[in-house]
């Protein structure tokens, strides 16, 4: 397919209305795929409510919370509040996307279908961890409020393409974290809800992924460079929780998400798939982001060995004490 239109002049002069109008079809086409292949499931399917117990405040029979009263780990608790506070500032990732993408046809179908689905994980990860008693309630209830009062901005509003790449990756993002979060729980239940989440987020990668490729076809100087940008200064929609960068250092060194987590499971595969660095035929601004990206991902790779390198001399003396 041609992605091209005489209506919309100049790929140097299109705007994000044009680019919008340009890509609908291709909205189209990868939502009904997505459509077929997505598989509808019921987060109380997978939440141990027999586990239940009532806490403190109106219930005289309410126990307070404990440590001890779940098997999830310390990594896996930490990973958990984490991934929920992300999933729970959903009003605003939807309120973003609407705005840039708008409410109509495909574009609009999508946004309302991805807000939907989203929905469903903040639902099941809180009713597991209140059910299952794996965090306390009044500190994750806290954090919520403290998190959500802040509000949300992307860093990527600069352009449609740049929400469109920064979106290809972050689904990826989410997907490895909340799959690494399910192996470092300890609990299988926990392992099992979490996969569930994880095959959802997937396939909204594959969504936003395609989108990319095609971008590429149409605007492949504009859209290099906003890829560039994107992956240079990539940060999860997470990174204003209350305590993230000490929750995300325990994270990187349990193995939930570190650097050479993001360089070889995140950025990699997007950027093969899309044969991103093979692109060909770019003027001057995109082979100049092409190459800046070139050159951020070989330093990015020094940098996950080194973290690499600090992490296993930190596992040996672990050891050597034990």
């Amino acid at each position: 397919m041609t992605l091209t239109s005489p209506h919309l002049g100049s790929p140097d002069t299109w705007t994000d209305a044009r680019l919008l109008y340009a890509l609908e079809e291709v909205v189209e086409q990868e939502l009904n795929r997505h459509l077929k292949v997505a598989k509808d499931w019921m987060p109380h399917e997978y939440v141990p409510f027999s586990d239940a117990r009532n806490f403190p405040g109106q219930f005289e029979d309410g126990e307070a919370w404990e440590r001890g009263q779940s098997p999830v780990t310390d990594v896996g608790r930490i990973a958990l509040v984490v991934n929920l506070l992300t999933e729970d500032n959903l009003p605003s990732y939807h309120h973003e996307i609407a705005t840039l993408f708008g409410r109509d046809g495909a574009w609009g179908t999508w946004v309302h279908r991805w807000t939907a689905e989203e929905g469903r994980h903040g639902i099941v990860m809180r009713d597991y961890l209140l059910a299952s008693r794996a965090v306390d309630p009044d500190e994750l209830e806290r954090f919520r409020m403290a998190h959500m009062s802040e509000g949300f901005e992307s860093d990527n509003r600069h352009s449609m393409l740049h929400s469109v790449a920064y979106v290809a990756f972050q689904e990826l993002a989410t997907r490895i974290s909340h799959r690494n979060t399910g192996h470092q729980s300890g609990d299988p239940v926990c392992d099992r809800m979490l996969a569930r989440i994880a095959t959802d987020e997937n396939l909204h990668m594959v969504f936003y992924r395609n989108l990319l490729k095609a971008a590429f076809e149409l605007a492949p100087d504009a859209t290099m460079m906003a890829v560039r940008d994107v992956v240079v200064g990539f940060r999860m929609p997470g990174h204003s929780i209350p305590g993230f960068e000490r929750a995300a250092a325990k994270m990187a060194i349990g193995g939930v998400y570190n650097l050479r987590i993001h360089h070889d499971d995140v950025l990699q595969p997007v950027l093969r798939f899309l044969k991103v660095m093979g692109i060909t035929g770019l003027g001057p601004e995109g082979t100049r982001a092409q190459e800046e990206l070139g050159l951020f991902l070989d330093g990015l790779d020094g940098e996950a060995r080194r973290f690499d390198e600090r992490l296993a001399a930190r596992q040996a003396r672990i050891a050597a004490r034990a």
